[in-house]
């Protein structure tokens, strides 16, 4: 994981974003935020267990798919498998190292 810190890469409302092997962060205090930090290695695991490009293909389909269903970004965004994963286990630093294979299936 390369964490990289700019304020003009992400877009406005986002803190961090992943993107393999690169963590964006917008403010350089993030760097030492564990928990969102946390929830980015959630999200480089599930993209090394998807192949990377396929992770991204199924993020975006799901986004645009609960996007139609809710007329809401935030909850479209919220309620992404991915995230929803993410979200949920964020603030359990162990998480990761018990975490089965494929474990985002379940929040769907």
């Amino acid at each position: 994981m390369i964490v990289i810190v700019s304020k003009y890469l992400l877009p406005k409302g986002y803190r961090g974003l992943t993107l393999w092997p690169f963590v964006l962060l917008k403010h350089r205090q993030d760097k030492g935020n564990m928990v969102l930090l946390n929830h980015e290695r959630i999200h480089i695991k599930q993209q090394l267990e998807l192949l990377i490009i396929p992770f991204y293909v199924w993020y975006l389909l799901d986004f645009f798919y609960k996007w139609i269903k809710f007329k809401d970004r935030t909850i479209a965004y919220r309620t992404i498998i991915f995230e929803r994963e993410a979200y949920e286990n964020e603030k359990d630093l162990y998480f990761l190292s018990k975490r089965p294979f494929w474990n985002f299936l379940k929040y769907s």
